[in-house]
Formats: structure tokens, C-alpha cells, sequence
């Protein structure tokens, strides 16, 4: 696989994030996003175009201007090679709201089915605490055995999308309550810009809420990628400062916790690493799930709140994610505060990629996902 990337930096654009393009970049985007001239902010790299020669140079204020020439790594699967090697524009291809939530819907039915394929599961809809939530729970590859096998144990999932719609309430739910063999709740919670923070939080309290009068605390985790990874850390302050019983774990998949600055790989990496286009940033906006709330709040940006006697966590991101930055730094001050917090860092792929359930990283993902759970609910 000889295919290799440019990566381009600089600041002499200082063009600043819209809060619209910084939502785009928070979620995993689907594979269905139309790409025709229409709508085009910018004309894309070719291969005639591109650079051919890494460079460098840091200005008076410290800003690095660089290029580099990155070949395929050889350190990831063949499946994963032949992703990273897929063409992709750099072009800026705008997108109305509607059109990404079309879009995004349909991508993760199809996903959802792929994953379903591989691990058996029956899903129900269903209200609780007044959210609608889908309860996903693990069947035998024959269809057989409908119902978790521990029962005294649940999951609730908070899907990504970067806050306005839903990149994950199945293919971040199905594979987990196959492996753990444990009921998934997937949150479906109010999306911005409609209903910005604190509306989701909110809901969650509600599901967990409802949860608490057939579960024990204990016996609870709660996880999340992206956005969902960013809300379950949300959702675990405002657990704490209400006074109520903390679940048994937390998985923060690919997420961030300050949304008053903006991380090094966020300067770095788009949605699909160094494939697609990627805004030059300038200083931390509100997005449209932010709107006037301070974003030193302690709910809206965990790194701010207490911490202290949150229970053990799970954090996994990779060396290509826009958020790999804010889950380190995530991370760093879970360790800070106290809390079993766990990394793990894949080598070389982008935002989320879990989501794709044909990669052998996504299998071995979702294992690490499971087995954690299963050791750490009902100790």
C-alpha cells in the first residue's frame, strides 16, 4: 500500500470555526456524505498540487507551519491499511443540518444492520423517564435466548453525533450487549441546536433515574464515543453535584472534557484523520450545543468540576483522532483526582472507528469495551 498524505498547517488564514463546522468535526461522520461541486468553499488538493516535500517553520507567535508526507503504516491490519488509503477531498463540501441528519440516519441503519450480522442482539423501543431509548439485548447466533444473560447488570449507551444527531445508537450499542452479554440502553436525547445544553444531560439523569429502581448503582455503566464521550463525563458531574449514587464504570470512547480550549490534534486531524478537510482553528467558539452556557461550567467541561470518587474508567482513542488530544487530557486528570482510569490508544486510525464493524481494530475495540464492563459491574 504505497498511498501517503500531506499534512498542511498554517495560520496566515485566520478564518475562525464556525460553531456549525465545529460540531461537524466533533461526530463520526457516515460514509454517505455527497460530494458534488455544489456548495464548494474551496477548490480541492490534487495529486499535481499536492506537496511532495516535508517543511517546517514556526513563527514569531510559536504557530508551526508544516507539511509532512505520511505513508500507510504498516503497524495496523490490511482492512485498516485499505481505509486510511481511500481517496478524499479535501474540498469544503457544506451541509445543511437536515441533510447531515438524513444522511447520518441512513448511514447507521445500514451500519446497525452490519453489526447485528456479526453480533446477534434484539432491540425494542421504548420510553423511560419520558426519553425515548432503544433497549438492545444479546441473543444467540441462532435467534434464540432472547434477554442478557446478567441479568442484574445494564448499560447505557450515549450515542455520537456531535450533539445534533444520532452517529451511533445502534453500532455503538449492538456489539457490546452481544459481547458482554449485558442489556444496552441507547439514550435518544434531545439534540442541539433545538435543545442545546443542558437538555441531554438532563435527559440522561432521567433514563438513569428510572434505571436506579430496577438496578443497583453498582451494577450500572455508563459509556459513550464522541459526543457520547464527552456527554458521559457531563452526565457523571451532574450525577455528583444532584447527590446521587455514581454507576459502577465509565467508558469514555474518543471524547474531551473542556470545551474552553482546543487540543493540539484538534489543529491536526479532521473526522478521517489526515483524509478530508480540515478548518485551520482560531480561538475556542461556542458551538450551537454551548450556546451562552461558560465553558468553564463544571458540567458542560468536566475538567473543571471535582472529580475525586468517580468510579473506574475506561478511555480509548487513536493516534489519528481529532479528540485523541482531549481524551489524554481527559484521562490525565481522572489520574489527578484519584479514579482508576485506563488508556488505550490505537495506532493510526481516525475519529471513532469503532464504527466501521468490519475492521479487525474495531473487534478488538469492542472486546476491550465488553471485558471491562464485565469486570467492573457488580464487584
Amino acid at each position: 500500500m504505497e498511498a501517503t498524505w500531506t499534512i498542511g498547517y498554517s495560520c496566515s488564514d485566520m478564518t475562525f470555526l464556525t460553531p456549525y463546522s465545529i460540531v461537524r468535526r466533533l461526530c463520526f461522520v457516515c460514509a454517505v456524505v455527497l460530494l458534488s461541486l455544489k456548495g464548494i468553499a474551496q477548490q480541492a488538493t490534487t495529486a499535481e498540487t499536492a506537496p511532495k516535500t516535508d517543511s517546517s517553520f514556526i513563527d514569531a507567535q510559536g504557530t508551526a507551519h508544516v507539511t509532512r508526507v505520511v505513508p500507510v503504516p504498516k503497524t495496523i491490519s490490511p482492512e485498516a491499511q485499505a481505509r486510511l488509503a481511500r481517496p478524499a477531498s479535501d474540498a469544503n463540501v457544506l451541509q445543511t443540518l437536515e441533510q447531515r441528519r438524513t444522511g447520518t440516519d441512513k448511514w447507521q441503519v445500514g451500519a446497525g444492520e452490519k453489526s447485528r450480522a456479526i453480533y446477534p442482539v434484539k432491540i425494542e423501543s421504548q420510553t423511560m423517564g419520558g426519553v425515548p431509548v432503544r433497549v438492545v439485548d444479546p441473543i444467540d447466533d441462532k435467534g434464540g435466548g432472547a434477554g442478557p444473560m446478567h441479568v442484574d447488570r445494564v448499560l447505557i449507551n450515549l450515542h455520537g453525533g456531535g450533539f445534533n444527531s444520532d452517529s451511533g445508537s445502534f453500532t455503538e450499542s449492538i456489539p457490546i450487549a452481544n459481547l458482554a452479554h449485558t442489556r444496552v440502553i441507547a439514550v435518544l436525547y434531545r439534540l442541539a441546536p433545538e435543545h442545546p445544553f443542558p437538555a441531554a444531560v438532563d435527559d440522561v439523569v432521567s433514563v438513569y433515574r428510572e434505571v436506579l429502581k430496577t438496578y443497583k448503582p453498582a451494577n450500572v455503566g455508563i459509556y459513550g464515543t464522541s459526543a457520547g464521550a464527552i456527554l458521559t463525563g457531563e452526565v457523571a458531574v451532574k450525577l455528583k453535584q444532584l447527590g446521587l449514587p455514581l454507576p459502577g464504570a465509565l467508558g469514555i470512547f474518543s471524547g474531551m472534557g473542556d470545551f474552553s480550549l482546543q487540543g493540539d490534534s484538534f489543529a491536526m486531524y479532521a473526522l478521517n484523520g489526515l483524509s478530508g478537510h480540515l478548518d485551520v482553528p482560531g480561538e475556542p467558539r461556542d458551538t450551537e450545543y454551548v450556546r451562552t452556557t461558560d465553558p468553564k461550567d463544571p458540567v458542560l467541561s468536566p475538567m473543571y468540576a471535582d472529580l475525586h470518587g468517580f468510579p473506574p474508567t475506561l478511555f480509548i482513542t487513536s493516534g489519528r483522532d481529532l479528540l485523541v488530544s482531549g481524551t489524554t487530557t481527559m484521562h490525565r486528570a481522572f489520574l489527578r483526582a484519584g479514579v482508576d482510569a485506563r488508556l488505550i490508544e490505537f495506532e493510526g486510525l481516525p475519529h471513532a472507528f469503532w464504527n466501521d464493524v468490519s475492521l479487525p481494530e474495531s473487534k478488538e475495540a469492542y472486546g476491550y469495551m465488553a471485558d471491562f464492563f464485565l469486570k467492573e459491574l457488580g464487584r
